[in-house]
């Protein structure tokens, strides 16, 4: 197994990177250097980085700095967008390869709905100089990173379809606050995915919403729309999203770990080779399918808390079968009065969004060491519970 080279250097050397960069020196509330000083050894120790995934998790750190010091500059010279009225219609947050990146971003696309853009997801807080409602700037960056993911994992259009301007997860978003998913979903750190479930993660959904505020002040197109979240990272923290959002609807959406399980590896398979040159399969497996059960588990038991309050279930099949009508269901759950401009709207991304227009992602559970039974045996209790006979 090859070492990793070099090291991530400590919080100190990085906060001055992103001070320099900015010309700012004002985090707000530094609740979030203790993610970061928990991570750091977790790169240099477990992640096996290359040459460039010690770059790549550097420049990571550095971003996620750079945005909150523009972020809380944004805030002091207009602290009006504290002002904003976020409402949120419906937080999608099913497992990975469920279908729910299909829902949320049809229930996002349609009129008088919006979500988060995957540009904004880079860079959430505007470039220096940038217009209000002119953020050509970060889309033109956004772009240039996109172009780069395509060029180093050439199938993944087929693995997770993405474009600038579509809808998607505010997990990125939360990655740059050093508390979501995304850092093991990019970096090899089951240590920092520990240390992430076991201490609070109250604070940043409450930074989020102070970012979803900043981002509909900036873009006034918004006004008045409601939000659709989505990722499956928000299982991990289902009660903080309650706390901070009560009125949305918290959409699961379903399908059999069997299924999903080899596919969501075969994912990380490829992203974590973007950032080491020692990857392997077993590896990627041994990490996620405990880590995906232990997600389930804590949105059993979340549920089970509330007594079902809230939740409303999309079987994958039926998303398939009829995706304006299951969209239209969970909508009509979360309030949204559906119009025909909203049906003729998640129609409209439907048919610009077929999944034969894409090349198919091939995988399978041998791939990863994974044996059916086995997989099975792991979410037993999620599978007898909401998939029945499948």
């Amino acid at each position: 197994m090859k070492e990793a080279i070099g090291q991530v250097p400590n919080r100190d050397v990085l906060v001055a990177r992103a001070c320099e960069q900015t010309g700012l020196s004002d985090f707000g509330n530094e609740w979030f250097f203790a993610n970061i000083d928990a991570l750091i050894p977790a790169l240099n120790t477990e992640a096996r980085l290359s040459e460039a995934g010690v770059a790549s998790a550097s420049a990571m750190i550095v971003n996620g700095l750079v945005n909150r010091l523009r972020h809380v500059d944004l805030i002091k010279q207009h602290p009006e967008i504290l002002d904003e009225t976020v409402e949120v219609a419906a937080v999608v947050v099913g497992l990975p390869r469920t279908g729910s990146t299909m829902l949320h971003r049809m229930l996002a696309s349609a009129p008088g709905m919006t979500g988060t853009r995957w540009f904004e997801t880079q860079n959430y807080a505007p470039f220096p100089g940038e217009e209000r409602g002119n953020p050509e700037p970060r889309r033109e960056a956004a772009r240039g990173f996109l172009d780069y993911m395509l060029a180093t994992i050439p199938d993944l259009m087929s693995i997770h379809p993405m474009s600038i301007d579509q809808p998607d997860e505010e997990l990125i978003i939360l990655g740059q606050l050093y508390s979501s998913t995304m850092i093991e979903g990019t970096y090899h750190v089951p240590g920092y995915a520990r240390w992430l479930t076991e201490n609070d993660r109250i604070q940043c959904y409450r930074d989020l919403k102070q970012i979803l505020q900043s981002l509909q002040w900036q873009d006034q197109s918004r006004a008045g729309a409601k939000w659709v979240l989505k990722t499956p990272g928000h299982l991990l923290a289902l009660d903080a999203v309650i706390e901070i959002f009560p009125e949305a609807k918290i959409v699961m959406t379903h399908r059999d770990p069997v299924a999903t399980v080899p596919s969501y590896c075969s994912m990380e398979h490829s992203l974590y080779q973007m950032v080491s040159d020692s990857v392997d399969p077993a590896s990627v497996a041994a990490f996620w399918v405990p880590r995906l059960a232990e997600l389930l588990d804590r949105f059993m038991a979340v549920r089970g808390q509330v007594a079902g309050q809230n939740f409303v279930d999309v079987r994958y099949a039926d998303l398939l079968g009829d995706p304006i009508g299951e969209g239209v269901r969970v909508l009509e759950a979360a309030g949204v009065d559906v119009t025909d401009a909203v049906r003729a709207g998640m129609a409209e991304w439907i048919e610009a969004n077929k999944r034969e227009d894409r090349a198919p992602h091939k995988y399978a559970l041998e791939d990863f060491g994974l044996v059916r039974s086995d997989v099975e045996q792991r979410f037993a209790a999620y599978r007898a519970a909401f998939l029945g006979g499948e």
